[in-house]
């Protein structure tokens, strides 16, 4: 079913709008920003604090990778988890550095076909992962946002009330879903074209767990290298509101989305170089140092690929 032309229309302006906002403001924080401060900020980190945060990415990839070993219960293949971690781990870097389109989706249906799996196997594992992820999400986010434990400044039209509201909605959401896995008798629905079955309540849970983890961890990275005195909670909100952001822009690795939310929720508990050096420090080791991993495993992985269709091919041609 095709979406109404002013939704169409409406996104692609919200999309342009972000795109002219943001390198705007990254620009005026370049010419305004003491890079001193930040320089200093950077050199102080220690290298326990370093290892420390690229300890919590690499457990934050892990979770994110399992979502993947959910999806194998789910549809009932029967690939091991030494096949599915690393394809897991190669799709994720990419998909935050490079869109959901290259690592997500394109990606995901590439590394998965050279495996076996047939295509609706392989949709059915990227719709389970997108549900995970989300719902962990709206539990997660809705939470923080109905206790009030993010301050938005009082520019914003949406104000303190109407974000409690909307986590109270979020919330709701994520527990229908529950509700509807645990006690629903229609397990299988049509969405935007798509076949989507319930999974069991105690998938469903382990969805919920998972994705809420993987956005708690990403959270401590980002509270790790900020100073101490600093509420997590607070920051675990922030990044939240600007995983949205980060979707509407469409910006590969959300480069300046982030950067704006944490600067326009946090300018005045800490300084901007502080801030950005934390910011960078995050970029690093959650996004740099992953993908580089990320292109040898995918390396490897193809290389292995064309080694298997070798040893295949012969015996497919003598059927």
């Amino acid at each position: 079913m095709a979406k109404p032309r002013w939704k169409t229309w409406g996104m692609r302006l919200l999309t342009l709008l972000f795109l002219v906002l943001i390198p705007v403001l990254l620009f005026t924080l370049a010419r305004n920003l003491d890079w001193n401060e930040v320089r200093q900020s950077l050199l102080a980190y220690r290298p326990s604090t370093l290892a420390l945060g690229l300890l919590l990415a690499l457990c934050s990839y892990l979770v994110f990778a399992s979502y993947d070993l959910l999806a194998r219960a789910y549809t009932g293949h029967r690939l091991p988890a030494r096949q599915v971690l690393p394809v897991a781990f190669v799709c994720y870097a990419f998909n935050l550095n490079f869109t959901t389109w290259v690592g997500g989706v394109a990606l995901r249906y590439r590394l998965y076909s050279r495996l076996g799996l047939d295509t609706a196997t392989i949709t059915r594992i990227l719709t389970l992962g997108l549900l995970t992820n989300w719902m962990g999400y709206l539990l997660l986010a809705g939470t923080v946002f109905a206790l009030g434990l993010v301050k938005l400044p009082a520019s914003w039209a949406v104000g303190a009330g109407g974000l409690r509201l909307i986590g109270v909605l979020m919330v709701a959401v994520a527990a229908g879903y529950l509700l509807a896995c645990a006690f629903a008798k229609r397990r299988t629905w049509h969405l935007r074209g798509h076949e989507v079955t319930l999974p069991s309540l105690r998938l469903a849970l382990c969805q919920v767990a998972l994705g809420a983890s993987n956005w708690a961890l990403m959270a401590a990275l980002i509270h790790l290298l900020l100073p101490p005195e600093l509420f997590y909670p607070s920051v675990l909100g922030v990044l939240l509101i600007s995983c949205v952001a980060g979707v509407v822009a469409h910006i590969p690795a959300g480069l300046g989305v982030l950067e704006a939310v944490f600067l326009a929720l946090l300018h005045g508990q800490l300084g901007q170089g502080t801030l950005v050096a934390a910011l960078l420090g995050y970029r690093t080791l959650y996004y740099l140092i992953p993908l580089l991993l990320a292109v040898i495993t995918y390396l490897i992985l193809e290389k292995r690929a064309k080694a298997l269709r070798r040893q295949t091919g012969p015996a497919l041609d003598k059927r």
